[in-house]
């Protein structure tokens, strides 16, 4: 099926003029600033935090590149995975007229998201395995859908989404595939990153909040068609990023050994903790995990939490999410936390 991006644009986002800071219309070095109305005199921080930052962030997207394998061009930073979404909605989906398909259980920002713009949700529940349903996805489609959601490996189960059903999803659905892989890198799949040439509708979703350790800096990537990512950059706030995360996240980048022995390590530590809880027989179900989490259906969900909350330890009660009944997700810890976490749940079913 042929893709037509300008046709799936909101008008009012195709006829906008974007702010141009200063940084935009000057690029190139110089020895006096007197374009942007700053503090001349620096800033009471040891670093020169009184300049605004590359509003492309070109150094870090550099780097992030060679990293990623993914050219700059291809490439959108954003304040959090959800700076993303937001965009996403905000530039394709017209209030009140489009829809976007989710497939619960899920990541509940894509529905936040949805609310806060007034378009429409329509929820085609994943199977009982947490696969596509594409049938019932197609049947929820029509002229108005916009976006389709998948989160892989996903949130709350943790499992990775059928690559071959998400493939069928690009080929024959007219508007954008959103592929959230901000758990990507404790997965054995291979990203979709590599899937962007063949799919122009492609957004692929990532995050440095997970495996890189850098949560509390608030960076999200978003891989797309070059035309996409141009689309972003024109909606998007002057200086999204802030220069504090742009050098932090640099200095970070240097450390890809370090990142991977702690995946190496969350991995063996995720399979051990299922196989302890497996053994235990109030432990009804676990979700097979490509992700730092597990979902584990057992008994008295309700109860264990509560007690882990007196004894420090928190989990997340996914027992009211779609399909989620009865479980519980635990993040994966280090060997000790885990070790507690496994004592105190063997005490409680005692």
């Amino acid at each position: 099926m042929s893709f037509n991006l300008s046709a799936l644009l909101r008008d009012n986002i195709k006829n906008l003029v974007p702010y141009s800071s200063a940084r935009d219309e000057f690029k190139g070095n110089a020895s006096i600033f007197l374009d942007a109305n700053e503090n001349a005199f620096g800033s009471p921080l040891p670093h020169d935090y009184n300049r605004y930052p590359d509003p492309l962030q070109h150094h870090l997207k550099a780097k992030l590149s060679g990293i990623k394998g993914v050219p700059v061009e291809n490439m959108f930073l954003g304040n959090g995975s959800d700076e993303a979404i937001d965009l996403l909605y905000r530039a394709f989906c017209t209030p009140k007229i489009d829809n976007v398909i989710l497939v619960p259980p899920t990541y509940g920002m894509y529905e936040v998201s949805a609310n806060i713009n007034d378009v429409e949700v329509r929820k085609v529940n994943l199977t009982e395995d947490f696969q596509l349903d594409l049938e019932g996805i197609a049947e929820a489609l029509d002229m108005h859908t916009k976006i389709i959601f998948v989160c892989s490996p996903n949130n709350p189960t943790g499992n990775s989404i059928d690559p071959i059903d998400i493939e069928t999803l690009l080929v024959n659905f007219k508007g954008l595939v959103v592929v959230d892989e901000a758990y990507i890198n404790y997965s054995k799949q291979k990203s979709f990153t590599h899937s962007l040439p063949e799919f122009p509708n492609l957004v692929v979703l990532q995050t440095l909040s997970k495996a890189w350790g850098l949560a509390a800096l608030r960076l999200g990537l978003a891989f797309a068609s070059k035309e996409i990512i141009e689309v972003f950059n024109k909606i998007k706030p002057p200086y999204n990023i802030n220069q504090a995360t742009q050098d932090l996240v640099l200095e970070a980048l240097d450390h890809v050994e370090t990142v991977n022995e702690w995946i190496k390590t969350t991995v063996a530590e995720r399979e051990d903790l299922i196989r302890k809880l497996n053994s235990l027989k109030q432990v009804v179900k676990i979700t097979p995990s490509d992700a730092n989490f597990i979902l584990v259906k057992l008994e008295q969900p309700g109860k264990l939490y509560r007690y882990l909350v007196d004894k420090g330890i928190i989990v997340r009660d996914r027992s009211k999410v779609t399909l989620c009944e009865d479980s519980l997700r635990i993040t994966v810890g280090t060997k000790v936390e885990n070790e507690r976490l496994l004592d105190e749940i063997q005490v409680f079913y005692k």
